[in-house]
């Protein structure tokens, strides 16, 4: 286990993670910190409520990344995947009918 200081805030954190992990770790400890002054403003100082808006925060982020349409799509993925099944549909179907001429 290798161990790596996360400041977040201006305050230290140790945190144990797997070997070769500590770039990683640093990199999301990094992440906390860029959203940490506008969350420890908004809490009023609170340590424990900063870090839930700074949760908040990543977890908007998250659902907003999982749930826009890629870049340059002009509709959803779930959009295209009703899409696809309607035309699967369609496709059964033709070849399912019978053949004129």
């Amino acid at each position: 286990m290798a161990n790596v200081t996360l400041n977040i805030g201006g305050r230290p954190h140790q945190i144990a993670t797997r070997d070769g992990g500590e770039a990683r770790v640093q990199m999301l400890g990094r992440m906390i910190d860029e959203r940490w002054a506008a969350a420890d403003r908004a809490s009023g100082g609170s340590a424990e409520r900063a870090f839930l808006l700074v949760s908040l925060m990543l977890a908007d982020a998250l659902d907003e990344s999982q749930n826009r349409p890629p870049a340059g799509a002009a509709v959803s993925e779930p959009a295209l995947l009703r899409i696809a099944d309607r035309l699967e549909d369609l496709a059964d179907a033709l070849e399912q009918s019978p053949k004129i001429g």
